[in-house]
């Protein structure tokens, strides 16, 4: 016969307490797990003197590159005012002065080029790229259509011959062992050790978005979008105007656009040719985004500093993007404004034994319809299917391991959010 043993005290307390203790310990696994996903926000703050030793130790280079950061722009004289709704041109450059004459020279024929603000954004310090944009009175290409700014990146290791973020004596070298050769440094997650040369591409990129958006006294208030390219992309007369009209109709057009775009995500292809807009994935030529997507890509700051990948395109693909709510979809034309051209990769210097040889001959031709805008406000738009470019799982390909330079990446996200500082300009 089965009987009834009335429960304990003891026993009742304990039920009573489980529940509290299990919403507890959740709250506090919740609110780790928040801190550590969302490690940023736009109104971040550090100390000065934090800062400071997350930086390094600049040279008398680096000290003077900095300061010209805060020059006016030029050609105030020739154009003193910036259209209402511009949008501003970021041209990122590195060390191929063959192809900057080129894009120069597209950029000079673009319709509404002089309505703008064009910041040149250099990778450290190299003479013959510098010559073509600051000797602009005597440069067959120069830049005398538009407002005009010089940026440099000072903590590019191209300007730290004999420290970090350069090569410091006592750096392991490929595969070297830290323990057995007694050298500095965080392998990758394939046993590479750092090489300045490579890294310096994610570093630029990422000092560069946060110098525009948050640094510039000219770019720092802009709540339109930027467009960003590089020295190897030829700009078509039309871009400007088709950028200008992708823009406004994005929001109703494509309300899950995070992007507009010049060119299709597939290199060299030139587009389908139909009267529809197209939303794709974002593609790495000609893309213009505005603050809103800024502080998106920002808030993931510690998840881009600390992929091992020294691809800035496949940290964001593989890692930012991701981590968005929604696929990451841009909206462009049916036919590119914008072509990547030349066969001279960043990684290949100038004036080194491993140098690439191009004179920047393209191929690309500038038809008539080409001159001037060619997008349809009535077009309704076609989007491709989403996919990851990465498999779930996917750690990157390596270069990025060396702690030094995942702490400078986050140093650049600190750099305007200081206590107490104001911004560059």
């Amino acid at each position: 016969m089965a009987f009834y043993r009335k429960p304990r005290r003891k026993d009742e307390a304990f039920r009573r307490i489980l529940p509290v203790v299990l919403i507890t310990l959740w709250g506090i696994v919740l609110l780790t797990f928040l801190i550590r996903t969302v490690s940023f926000s736009h109104n971040y703050r550090i100390s000065g003197s934090r800062l400071r030793t997350m930086l390094p130790r600049q040279t008398k280079l680096s000290i003077l590159l900095e300061n010209k950061n805060s020059l006016p722009p030029r050609n105030l004289d020739l154009f003193p005012n910036l259209a209402k709704d511009h949008i501003t041109i970021v041209l990122y450059v590195h060390n191929r002065p063959q192809y900057l004459q080129v894009v120069v020279k597209s950029l000079s024929s673009v319709e509404g080029i002089h309505e703008t603000l064009l910041i040149v954004s250099h990778d450290g310090y190299f003479q013959e790229m510098n010559k073509i944009v600051e000797e602009y009175k005597t440069q067959p290409n120069c830049i005398r259509f538009c407002q005009m700014k010089q940026i440099f990146a000072p903590y590019s290791p191209h300007l730290f011959p004999d420290s970090f973020p350069g090569v410091s004596p006592g750096d392991c070298r490929d595969k070297d062992r830290p323990s057995t050769n007694k050298c500095k440094g965080n392998p990758d997650q394939y046993g590479n050790h750092r090489s300045p040369k490579i890294v310096s591409l994610k570093h630029h990129w990422w000092w560069m978005m946060n110098t525009v958006w948050d640094g510039l006294g000219e770019t720092r208030r802009h709540s339109g979008h930027i467009l960003f390219i590089e020295e190897d992309h030829f700009i078509f007369p039309n871009a400007y105007r088709n950028l200008q009209i992708l823009t406004e109709l994005k929001p109703q057009k494509c309300p899950y656009c995070y992007a507009a775009n010049l060119a299709p995500s597939v290199v060299n292809y030139m587009g389908e040719g139909w009267e529809t807009l197209i939303a794709e994935k974002i593609g790495n030529v000609g893309y213009a985004f505005n603050r809103t997507v800024w502080r998106k890509i920002y808030s993931k700051a510690r998840d881009f500093c600390f992929f091992d990948e020294y691809n800035w395109d496949i940290t964001m693909s593989a890692t930012v993007y991701p981590s968005f709510d929604s696929y990451v979809y841009t909206l462009r034309g049916p036919r590119t404004s914008a072509a990547h051209f030349g066969k001279c990769g960043l990684h290949h210097g100038q004036g080194e034994k491993s140098s690439c040889i191009d004179n920047g001959v393209m191929n690309i031709s500038v038809e008539e319809v080409d001159k001037t805008a060619n997008i349809k406000a009535e077009w309704g738009v076609h989007g491709y299917e989403l996919q990851s470019d990465y498999e779930a799982g996917f750690k990157g390909w390596g270069g990025w391991g060396d702690e030094r330079d995942r702490q400078l990446c986050l140093a650049f996200a600190h750099m305007y959010h200081v206590e107490g500082s104001k911004s560059t300009g």
